[in-house]
């Protein structure tokens, strides 16, 4: 499977916005949720957000609920991120993945990660 691309990240002031989008293979893009995940340095990859196939269904970190909101377009394999109201916290590499079984908040239920998209928040 061809693995996903990020795109849309960059360095943004606090309260500030970015849309990421994630490009995937249509076989990579029909598994049943789609997720982002970020990573800061020196710390472990943390779940963002994640949306079933249908969209039906999103579910997201504590930390970013009512700022961020995970959407997808199935038309064009292509799923999105809206980052709203960031905060410096927000800075991180962030990647999508393709749900592959198992609880959608654990890192280890998700493969064919990107290469991931850098955002900086700056205070």
């Amino acid at each position: 499977q061809v693995q996903p691309v990020e795109s849309g990240g960059g360095l943004v002031q606090a309260g500030g916005s970015l849309r990421l989008s994630c490009a995937a293979s249509r076989a990579t893009f029909s598994s049943a949720f789609m997720g982002w995940f970020r990573q800061a340095p020196g710390k472990e990859r943390e779940f963002v957000a994640a949306i079933q196939w249908s969209g039906d269904s999103t579910y997201y970190a504590d930390s970013v609920k009512g700022r961020f909101t995970i959407a997808r377009d199935n038309a064009k394999n292509t799923v999105y991120l809206q980052m709203d109201s960031l905060k410096p916290e927000d800075t991180a590499v962030y990647y999508c993945a393709a749900h592959r079984g198992g609880s959608v908040y654990r890192r280890e239920s998700f493969g064919s990660w990107g290469q991931g998209t850098q955002v900086t928040v700056s205070s």
